[in-house]
């Protein structure tokens, strides 16, 4: 075996390192260690096709010529092949777990799945733990957590199921504030649910954070810039940003955002178009796009999740309605749950801007739902 050692080679400007041009091969059957650090530490003024990994999000990435963006190696393929359409589950598997139907059964416990690749009505995944709404969906790849809610008396209990499966839900731990109408976010690892209404309608500024693979692993992460409920989140791998919800005693358009790998209280981020709550949202790993919401409208915004500002108009829901839940598959936003109870799912292409399309129906017609995806932009 040769080993070369170098220290101190420069190029001829004496600026860094040679540069390799032509064909190089690595012909080890070992591994490469690629440059690494925080985000805090990217290079200044990248250049195209720069790769590098990133400490903060545990993946690599390259920039574009516009931003950096994750390098995604994972298979998401689940489900029946031979069948094309949502009912086959194939594709990045999207849900919707419990929420408000008309009487006389107010509150459901179904579980929904979509494969958000497709289109189609949802198939029956399973049940919660409990009939329950307003729960705050996140996931990683492999696992999907709901938490909080009311049933209608308010909870802090935390189900959660395998994706790739069906089946009911089991018991992960419980939030450390009994609350409905939180935010949730997530990157692979971690997960976060904060803000929302608690008993006696008294809106909270907490933030929790879980580490989604281990049950029971709920812990303090920081606090919101105020307390606010019915408010909603989205994610790339880095930073975890929430928008909209409600004051006392008013509707709110302020968007927050907080490093999901860090502990600390959540920074301004900018502002929706349309002030409201229940502004459904969901991401690619670069934009996050927030739709709907109350008072019932059928606006869609979108956000740079990496940079900070106001959002921009992104086009239209089929409909104008709020109790929508969203989830993404990083190139597809999903609208699932209306006020009206009508079971209708819409979705857009999140790196484009335009109307929304018809993508389906939910096996049970209702509002609030809580709702998840294991392809998310934080994924």
């Amino acid at each position: 075996m040769s080993r070369l050692n170098v220290g101190n080679l420069f190029n001829e400007n004496e600026d860094g390192a040679p540069v390799v041009s032509g064909i190089s091969t690595f012909s080890s059957p070992n591994y490469f260690v690629p440059p690494s650090g925080s985000t805090a530490q990217r290079p200044s003024s990248p250049g195209e096709g720069m790769i590098r990994f990133n400490t903060d999000s545990g993946h690599l990435e390259y920039y574009t010529g516009t931003h950096w963006a994750d390098v995604i190696v994972n298979n998401n393929e689940l489900g029946n092949q031979l069948v094309t359409n949502s009912a086959g589950g194939t594709g990045t598997r999207g849900l919707f777990a419990g929420g408000t139907a008309p009487s006389p059964t107010p509150f459901v416990d179904t579980i929904d799945y979509i494969s958000i690749s497709t289109l189609g009505n949802a198939q029956d995944f399973g049940n919660l733990t409990a009939a329950q709404a307003s729960a705050a969906g996140l996931a990683s790849r492999t696992r999907g957590l709901f938490g909080g809610g009311y049933t209608p008396t308010m909870i802090k209990s935390i189900d959660f199921v395998t994706i790739a499966s069906t089946g009911n839900a089991a018991d992960f731990g419980d939030l450390t504030v009994t609350t409905r109408g939180s935010f949730a976010c997530s990157n692979s690892t971690r997960g976060l649910i904060g803000g929302g209404q608690g008993p006696g309608a008294d809106l909270q500024n907490n933030i929790d954070y879980i580490t989604i693979a281990s049950t029971g692993s709920v812990q303090d992460f920081g606090d919101m810039t105020a307390a606010i409920g019915f408010i909603k989140g989205c994610s790339s791998s880095v930073r975890g940003v929430f928008g909209g919800g409600e004051t006392s005693p008013a509707q709110i358009n302020v968007i927050q955002y907080v490093t999901i790998s860090s502990t600390g209280n959540a920074q301004d981020f900018g502002d929706l178009t349309v002030i409201r709550g229940y502004a459904a949202s969901c991401s690619s790993s670069t934009r996050g796009v927030f739709g709907g919401g109350y008072p019932a409208t059928n606006v869609i915004d979108f956000i740079t999740i990496s940079s900070t500002g106001n959002a921009l108009d992104f086009g239209d829901r089929t409909s104008a309605t709020y109790g929508s839940s969203a989830c993404s598959n990083s190139i597809r936003g999903v609208w699932g749950g209306d006020s009206g109870n009508s079971g209708t799912i819409d979705f857009v292409t999140i790196a484009a801007t335009g109307n929304a399309s018809d993508f389906g129906d939910l096996s049970v017609g209702r509002s609030i739902p809580g709702a998840c995806s294991n392809g998310h932009g934080g994924l």
